[in-house]
């Protein structure tokens, strides 16, 4: 169940995003190259109004800050996200407990050596990086919990690992923080989020056999919360989602809904409507 959600969150926010950018790409070939195309809104806004007049001007004006916002504030995200990782890398391997990194990665049969463990005293558990993701525990995680709580940790981080959540949560919160104007796309970045802790807890309990581990080791770590919004994107072990997932733990055939409010989905359909419709009356 969580899965297919977990699919349709991404397929849509990706849809409106293409839906949405090819306009404001076409535009931008009409405009610095020449080209004639003629299925495009922000043109057809354009020709509504008297060229020179003062609602023409507006319009341009308006439309033309919406459109270098977007590509703008999406190259100024990727160079953020870029810089904050190359830093956070640097310091987490300044802090690399050598021993024990080993033997993390021996004890739970880690071929790649994909678990760095770190000398820190708060209790910290997260998946970093895009291409080639990692597993970061620290040392005070590593005394906190017992080795069936760690292992279960294990198997949350290395699902979210496998299935590459730090590189999708930023595509996601990429296109909710330049497509401000449909709030589906922040509905469904922030859904992606929840879901995918569900199903990383889902994974480690069947990697388990029982929901004990994954259970003692949220508990515990509930009150170390992190929200440090100086870091890049890592998927968390102890995050914003724990109320759904004591939810979950407690009653797994529960349904938790995950539904957007009316004025989200009327205001993204009222934006894609005049999108499409548009392009249609142009063709």
């Amino acid at each position: 169940m969580w899965k297919k959600k977990s699919y349709f969150v991404i397929s849509l926010s990706l849809l409106i995003a293409c839906v949405v950018w090819s306009q404001m790409g076409a535009f931008l070939v009409h405009i610095f190259f020449g080209v004639n195309i003629k299925a495009n809104f922000f043109k057809f806004c354009f020709s509504l109004f008297k060229e020179g007049s003062v609602y023409y001007f507006v319009i341009i004006t308006l439309l033309n800050i919406v459109i270098f916002y977007s590509i703008l504030s999406t190259l100024f995200k990727i160079a953020e996200q870029y810089l904050l990782s190359k830093r956070f890398k640097q310091k987490l391997f300044t802090y690399k407990n050598v021993e024990k990194t080993g033997i993390v990665n021996e004890t739970f049969k880690q071929v790649n050596k994909d678990i760095l463990v770190v000398n820190a005293d708060r209790p910290l558990a997260f998946t970093l990086g895009f291409r080639r993701p990692f597993i970061v525990l620290s040392t005070g995680l590593i005394q906190l919990l017992d080795i069936d709580e760690l292992e279960a940790v294990v198997e949350h981080e290395a699902f979210h690992k496998k299935r590459y959540d730090p590189l999708v949560i930023f595509i996601l919160q990429l296109i909710s923080h330049t497509l401000w104007f449909v709030p589906l796309t922040k509905w469904c970045y922030e859904n992606y989020k929840i879901i995918s802790e569900l199903l990383a807890d889902e994974y480690a309990i069947k990697k388990m056999g029982t929901d004990l581990g994954i259970s003692a080791a949220l508990l515990k770590l509930i009150k170390h919360f992190c929200s440090d919004k100086s870091t890049p994107v890592l998927v968390h072990f102890s995050n914003e989602s724990v109320n759904y997932r004591l939810q979950q733990l407690v009653d797994p055939h529960k349904t938790i809904p995950l539904r957007a409010d009316s004025a989200t989905i009327f205001v993204s359909i009222y934006v894609l409507v005049i999108l499409l419709g548009m392009t249609i009356v142009i063709v």
